[in-house]
């Protein structure tokens, strides 16, 4: 039999309770003040409205099941976030005016003064003039039922919400039968949880029992509703909704979308009734500027929701600052206060509100004006007008009548059915809004991410601010000083994951994807040039240039293209603003118990957990989300019913269905609480051992507070050592890389003095801002545009110049060198970068002198160009032969940043040229031409066959402040994550990075697609990807994390092992990939996987001293154990065992890798220590393995088979000058099977090589360690 145990009211006090009742409370007159009034309205003429004092009559606080006093005192003595009512109001009023308050576990109410706890942050005090707003009427007539709704927020910004019935009763006395007055009750039902329409529905139902019974059966009534609120349990974050029967209506809880969002249950479009879309956006400026904002309305119930409504169009961003969306007639008086706040009141009060008090805003939701204290306008800016012509726009898409999206239909017969239409259509409606409003405020904030520097926590406001128009600097500078956006920007330092990240990475355009991929200076493209001048045809209608985000040409007609772009920038496509709602699954609790004895309680949780384990069994296999939401309904009804263990094992499903909802704290307080047989019984259950000392651990692991300083940049102002100088020149975003910040700090510092006087740096500073500005001032006709590529950007021009070929500016682009000629403007390219032959100083002569010039042989043509530069010539020898090196190392390694390395380095020489101004300026600036000096150090040269091998290099970190190893890589192809909702799906390349990161990559074109996935905080070992949408991670915390490749989130784990996880493998010939699933820890753990049920099907012991991989061929699993290779028998018995030469055993050496070859019976084997491949032939063991040497090896870090070629991983050091380089190197050997020797040496990474992974045997991709940093892919022939 369910039992309710002692200690429940502490836990569910202490553990945010997910019930929907919080309280009930009673509000009238007492009945002393009411006979008062009866009598005294005998004698006299009965006035048609009397107002009188409000009272807490009852207060009825779950549990409300009767229990031994023993039991109930150790409730009371534990709930420590719990007050006494009664102690309270006999301190305050007199004992004349006391209402007994009654207690719901069991008590008489009615009688006694039985003490009774309610919730700490429930005022009961101000309670009464909030449920009475208007004041409590005593009148002649009986009036009409109301609602409004409340909203509670304690110091901490935690919301307790309210929603109230008033209703009159007639006044009884005596032997009078009937009666000609009647008194107002309310009625007020108190949650955590904003369930504003399920409580008034609830409410509504109260309402059918309180008309019909008597005054001296209302206590009863209340209580016996309230308690059956207490049984309904809050869903979890998630797509199930709940549904009960509360007669004669069917109510339903909707969840909420996640766990950093409210339950959204109430109308959204009420707002788009009540005001214009223009009128609406001022709303929203004026909170987002965080003025004094006050509603009012003649309707108490339309103050609430219209607010709520008003904050949830600000989400992700939270208002945080007073919210009191209804004042009573008493309270007006916090309309005094000096802060920004967000309150409402009744329309009766707006003009003495208007005069009384300055710079409110004052909103008249009845009429839909928007005015100030001062005046009938508001003075305050306004949201950009770009951002508002697509929210006007896409308001216009709304279907916001009901009436009109049901006029085709059929007639209702049915009033659950009629409710079932209108919550569906309701629910698609606000998805609509709430995306709508979201795109606001994308649009709004979007570049802010461009002007964050994450290691240092800084944002650059002052650079922000110059990409503005200056018609809307206004409004951004307003609202860069508010707390609302001072939190957005931790979230975003945070790199939060959140609504607002989520829509700006799925509606980046094409553009922002490519620039995303590596780091340049800001500059205009001339595919946005061109899209810019085409839009300027369609529409003319801005006014200034944007700053360093778009360029200014100088023209009204350029000036027009400018807005135009901006709004098509911001305009997000339908496809991708119509994100599919997901469907929820309705839940329905069975129907109340008829009494409240403990019996009947405990009969319907019985019945509670009866559905759920059906619920569960349904969806085993299907819905692992909604599998989890099921799991966790059960284990909190089993914490009721204090099931301890059962709960836990509900509750340790989690990890491998969702761990997005684990409660971690109420499972902390369970594992606390069990007694010694429950311990005992714990401790025979592997799973429920598994979850106790998991949690323990993480519990004991020093809690690290977040970072949430965030810092605006400012200029320094004292001399600057390295390691400052460093931090400053990241903070302003000029740079992030550390080596090329100390080539600069080299190049701003003489021999003497190693600092950086804060004047320079000033100088300097200014000096690269307004050399970006100028690049974006460069007015290139359309006829020059079009010779260029769409990617292109102009990063430096010279003055006017005489030339070989005329007279000009000499351009420069990434890609190129291009003359843009006087007179009629024209385009005649100089050279590309690569095609250079050579670059000197000449001088050419003019009259009796001679002016120094620069000549420029190139392939492209026979003749040298040659270009009369004078004093620019020295600067544009250094820039045109960095960017010469910087492009031949580019293309000998594949890799596009060291152009984009050379072209910063050339800007910086630029600027240091400027800003010191000395002889010895051009000597400073070639300390930055870093290609050019090192390829005189080093051959530039990539050996032939490495280059015809290698395709591209990309970086994952690009995004960090210093390179990261790449610990492990998997390609995953396209139908990996393919469905038939999606259609065709690139393949992806994920990437583990230190620090439990994970980085994916479009494997089409090699975009990055998600920084950081964060899985744990340890280093990861092994990953394998899954077709049911899955990619299994082992990690050295010796848990399996699984990405879903959908919602590129971690919320499942597999917790199984209890050391750290090192190999994962599947079957290849098990389609499906559910059973043939294997994991190993190190201990020499081996556990077979359901991976659709993600359960262990069979687990064995490998006896060894590391177990550091498994590879399963032909069904046959294979084991590197440290010292020996062993084959696995089918029950997990060793049937063979190659171990280690003999003369690698008097070392600390071990196996780092192996190769299995079924159709050739070939074993490869190799050590991290030892230049040297060991081959098995695994079909006769008595043939002794064979020694390859490998040439210039050191070491074998990884090896794969693919095709029929072997790919070695390899480290080793190379030489320099004569002196060995302490920087690693490291090559990649391809071997062939079947001559056992290396077909190929490839020169791979500056450092190790740590990972090795085939791409559908097309691809090889290799990524290094640190050092290095980078991932190299490479054809496979």
């Amino acid at each position: 039999m369910v039992q309710l145990g002692p200690g429940l009211g502490s836990m569910m006090a202490d553990h945010l309770p997910p019930v929907l009742l919080e309280a009930c409370v009673v509000v009238g007159a007492s009945s002393d003040k009411l006979r008062e009034v009866y009598q005294a309205m005998n004698n006299t003429e009965t006035p048609e409205h009397l107002l009188l004092e409000p009272e807490v009559l009852h207060v009825l606080v779950p549990p409300f099941v009767s229990r031994p006093l023993a039991e109930s005192e150790a409730v009371r003595s534990q709930g420590k976030r719990r007050c006494s009512f009664l102690r309270k109001k006999r301190e305050q009023l007199t004992p004349s005016a006391e209402a007994t308050p009654s207690q719901g576990g069991g008590a008489d109410g009615r009688g006694g003064s039985e003490d009774v706890t309610v919730p700490k942050d429930i005022d009961l005090m101000a309670l009464p003039q909030l449920c009475f707003p208007g004041g409590l009427q005593v009148t002649n007539k009986q009036e009409d039922e109301q609602f409004h709704f409340l909203v509670f927020t304690d110091v901490f910004g935690n919301k307790t919400h309210g929603v109230v019935m008033q209703c009159y009763r007639p006044i009884l006395e005596g032997s009078f039968k009937f009666s000609k007055l009647f008194s107002a009750y309310s009625f007020c039902v108190i949650s955590k949880y904003p369930y504003f329409t399920a409580l008034r529905d609830c409410l509504s139902c109260l309402l059918i029992q309180l008309r019909t019974c008597h005054l001296s059966d209302m206590e009863e009534k209340v209580r016996e509703f309230a308690a059956r609120l207490a049984l309904v349990p809050i869903p979890p974050p998630g797509q199930l909704h709940l549904m009960f029967t509360l007669h004669p209506l069917t109510i339903v809880l909707p969840s909420r979308e996640d766990k950093d969002h409210p339950a959204i249950d109430l109308d959204l479009h009420l707002p788009f009734f009540c005001f214009r879309p223009q009128q609406l956006l001022k709303v929203l400026s004026c909170l987002l500027q965080e003025q004094r904002v006050v509603l009012f309305s003649a309707d108490w119930a339309r103050l609430t929701l219209v607010a709520e409504s008003l904050l949830l169009f600000l989400q992700p961003l939270k208002w945080q600052h007073p919210y009191v969306p209804v004042l009573a007639g008493g309270m007006l008086d916090f309309l005094m206060a000096p802060t920004a706040f967000l309150m409402g009141c009744h329309i009766s009060h707006f003009e003495e509100v208007a005069a009384e008090t300055d710079d409110l805003i004052l909103i008249n939701i009845d009429n839909g004006s928007v005015s100030s204290s001062c005046s009938e306008t508001v003075d305050l800016p306004e949201i950009p007008p770009a951002v508002a012509h697509c929210f006007t726009q896409r308001c216009l898409s709304l279907q916001i009548h009901f009436d009109l999206h049901q006029c085709h239909r059929a007639s209702c017969t049915d009033i659950s059915e009629q409710r079932a239409q209108r919550r569906a259509w309701q629910r698609n409606l606000n998805h609509d809004i709430q995306r709508i409003t979201l795109e606001v405020i994308v649009n709004t904030f979007r570049d802010v991410s461009s002007h964050l520097n994450y290691e240092h926590r800084v944002f650059n406001s002052e650079e922000f601010l110059k990409t503005r128009e200056p018609a809307e600097q206004l409004f951004y500078k307003k609202v860069l000083e508010t707390h609302i956006f001072h939190s957005f920007l931790k979230d975003r330092l945070n790199r939060k994951m959140d609504s607002f990240s989520r829509m700006e990475l799925s509606t980046r355009s094409e553009m922002q994807k490519m620039k995303a991929m590596v780091e340049v200076p800001r500059r205009l493209t001339m595919q946005e040039i061109q899209s810019q001048r085409k839009s300027s045809v369609i529409e003319n209608r801005l006014n200034k240039r944007l700053g360093m985000s778009l360029p200014n040409l100088g023209d009204d007609q350029t000036v027009s293209f400018q807005r135009n772009t901006l709004l098509n920038r911001i305009m997000i496509s339908d496809a991708a603003l119509k994100a599919p709602l997901k469907p929820v699954k309705v839940f329905k609790l069975p129907d109340f118990p008829a009494s409240l004895s403990s019996h009947s309680v405990q009969s319907y949780y019985s019945e509670l957990i009866q559905q759920l384990g059906m619920a569960i069994f349904s969806v085993q296999n299907e819905n692992p989300t909604l599998l989890a939401r099921f799991y966790y309904l059960r284990g909190f009804i089993n914490t009721l019913c204090f099931r301890r263990l059962d709960a836990l094992g509900d509750f340790q499903n989690l990890y491998r269905t969702d761990t997005a909802i684990f409660p971690t704290q109420l499972v902390t307080w369970l594992m606390d609480s069990l007694h010694r047989d429950e311990r005992q019984q714990a401790d025979r259950r592997p799973e429920l051992n598994r979850l106790i000392l998991k949690v323990r651990t993480d519990n004991e692991k020093p809690l690290v507070q977040p970072d949430d300083h965030v810092k605006k940049f400012e200029l320094p102002r004292k001399q600057l050592p390295q390691d400052e100088f460093v931090r400053c020149v990241q903070e302003c975003g000029i740079v992030k890389d550390v080596a090329t910040i100390h080539r600069l700090f080299d190049a701003l510092t003489d021999s003497q003095l190693k600092q950086v006087d804060p004047e320079l740096f000033r100088v300097f500073y200014t000096l690269w801002k307004d050399t970006e500005a100028e690049a974006q001032d460069i007015n290139l006709p359309s006829g020059v545009i079009g010779h260029l590529d769409n990617s292109e950007f102009v990063y430096k021009l010279s003055s006017c110049v005489k030339t070989s070929h005329g007279v000009g500016k000499i351009a420069m682009t990434q890609k190129r060198l291009f003359l843009l000629t006087e007179g009629r403007p024209g385009f005649l390219e100089i050279t590309k970068f690569r095609d250079i032959q050579g670059v000197k100083i000449a001088s050419a002569p003019f009259l009796l002198v001679r002016i120094p010039s620069l000549r420029i042989q190139t392939s492209s043509r026979p003749e040298v160009f040659e270009a009369n530069l004078k004093t620019e010539t020295e600067l544009w020898n250094l820039v045109v032969k960095e960017m010469w090196a910087g492009r031949k190392m580019a293309d000998q390694h594949k890799d596009p940043q060291y152009m984009t390395q050379a072209l910063t380095n050339v800007l910086l020489m630029d600027t240091v040229m400027g800003c010191l101004q000395t002889p010895k300026s051009i000597t400073a600036a070639s300390k930055l031409a870093y290609f050019d000096k090192i390829k005189h150090e080093v051959p530039m040269m990539m050996p032939k066959t490495t280059s015809e091998t290698l395709k591209h290099k990309i970086n994952p970190s690009l995004d960090l402040a210093e390179p990261q190893t790449v610990h492990v890589l998997l390609y995953t192809p396209g139908q990996l994550t393919c469905n038939d909702l999606q259609g065709e799906v690139n393949p992806k390349l994920w990437v583990a990075l230190s620090g439990g990161k994970v980085v994916v990559f479009d494997a089409a074109s090699w975009s990055m697609l998600q920084d950081c996935i964060q899985v744990g905080q340890s280093q990861l070992n092994c990953m394998l990807g899954l077709v049911q949408q899955q990619v299994w991670i082992g990690s050295q915390d010796s848990v399996i994390y699984i990405i879903d490749t959908q919602s590129m989130s971690c919320n499942k784990q597999l917790t199984e092992h209890r050391h750290e996880v090192t190999g994962l493998t599947v079957d290849t010939r098990d389609k499906h990939n559910s059973q043939q699933t294997f994991s190993c820890s190190c201990d020499g753990m081996i556990l077979q996987w359901d991976s659709a049920g993600l359960k262990v099907k069979r687990q064995f012991h490998l006896t060894c001293d590391r177990l550091s991989s498994i590879q399963i061929h032909d069904g046959t699993l294979w084991c590197c154990c440290g010292d020996s290779i062993v084959e696995l028998k089918k029950n997990g018995t060793p049937q063979r065992r190659m171990e280690l030469p003999d003369d690698l055993r008097s070392r600390p050496s071990s196996f780092s890798s192996f190769v299995v070859i079924p159709e050739r019976g070939q074993l490869w084997t190799s050590c991290a220590d030892s230049g040297e491949l060991y081959l098995w032939h695994t079909n006769n063991h008595r043939c002794p393995f064979k020694r390859i040497s490998l040439p210039g090896s050191s070491g074998v870090t990884c090896m794969i088979q693919v095709k029929d070629q072997i790919w070695v991983g390899c480290s080793g050091r190379s030489c320099v000058g004569g002196q060995c380089d302490v920087q690693l190197r490291s090559q990649l050997l391809v071997m062939d099977p079947e001559s056992h020797t290396v077909a190929k040496e490839l020169q791979a990474h500056s450092d190790s090589i740590q990972t090795l992974c085939s791409a559908e045997d097309r691809y090889v991709l290799s990524g290094s360690a640190r050092r290095d940093g980078k991932i190299a892919i490479w054809k496979v022939e």
